[in-house]
């Protein structure tokens, strides 16, 4: 059995298809890993998201920050705004399945020998607290009233991390650093203003998989979430969101002792532009009300 980890589809399914072909995945013996963000942006969201629930226990897939906003917009009707790409999911007939399928994805798979997640940690969190706070945020998404959170999910605050932490505070911390999280500074304060190349951030930002001393740097972690860092390998780090959606690549690792990167190049749904780089997941209020730029 093989296990490949893809990076961010985001509705580039047709992309997908033809980087299953090139590593001749075989679905009764193969394993594929999804960095998130199956959704959005993308033209065949919903096309996606079928594929990948009927692979069933072939495949594993975690949350990004487009999925959870794929979520909230199923219960909070103006953040779809008409330029969405995810109308297609939200009308179709099989949509509370792939909803209630999507909502019990996890925010932290593992096996033995690697992690995988949407975007980052914080530096206080080992793996058995990394652990922990997952499994919270997950419960919460399978409740009967998940509804509840997702209408308060949104904003950047709090942006560190402290034991005291409770509620809904708490587990917007836990989605933030699972969903998206790029940079920030030595004691984990979380950055949500850069999203650029490594270099491109203030002298006082780190990306999050560089602070001195965390205490996950034991776990092999592999996440997507960054296109503009591109594929990155560091140590115990591999970065494999490659762009698909921009014209880039879209990126399976084969994982073993040796990783071996398999990539192919994208047309690009969509054009990249400075505003298509600010944080995914704005404030509430910016979401309620869409403007043009």
């Amino acid at each position: 059995m093989s296990i490949y980890a893809i990076g961010d589809v985001q509705g580039c399914y047709d992309e997908l298809l033809r980087l299953l072909d090139t590593i001749g995945f075989n679905e009764n013996t193969d394993q594929l890993w999804f960095a998130g963000d199956l959704v959005n942006r993308g033209p065949k969201s919903l096309e996606t998201l079928r594929f990948v629930k009927s692979l069933g226990r072939s495949a594993s897939t975690v949350l990004g920050n487009h999925d959870m906003h794929l979520l909230a917009a199923s219960c909070l009707p103006k953040v779809a705004d008409k330029k969405s790409t995810l109308s297609a999911v939200l009308d179709a007939p099989d949509r509370d399945e792939l909803i209630h399928w999507l909502r019990h994805r996890p925010l932290f798979h593992y096996n033995d020998d690697f992690c995988l997640l949407h975007a980052g940690l914080p530096p206080q969190w080992d793996f058995k607290k990394t652990q922990k706070m997952a499994l919270l945020a997950e419960e919460t998404l399978k409740s009967a009233d998940y509804q509840v959170f997702l209408k308060q999910m949104y904003g950047n605050k709090p942006n560190i991390w402290s034991a005291s932490l409770k509620g809904v505070s708490r587990l917007r911390f836990i989605i933030n650093c699972f969903t998206r999280m790029r940079y920030c500074d030595v004691n984990g304060r979380l950055d949500f203003a850069n999203s650029g190349p490594l270099g491109s951030q203030p002298k006082n930002l780190l990306p999050w998989f560089e602070v001195p001393k965390r205490k996950n740097a034991d776990m092999r972690v592999i996440f997507g979430h960054w296109s503009t860092l591109g594929y990155y390998e560091g140590p115990n780090c591999y970065a494999i969101d490659t762009g698909c959606l921009w014209g880039g690549q879209l990126t399976a690792l084969k994982l073993g002792e040796q990783v071996q990167r398999i990539s192919i190049n994208c047309p690009g749904a969509k054009k990249p532009n400075k505003t298509d780089y600010i944080p995914a997941t704005p404030a509430l209020e910016e979401l309620l009300e869409p403007s043009d730029s």
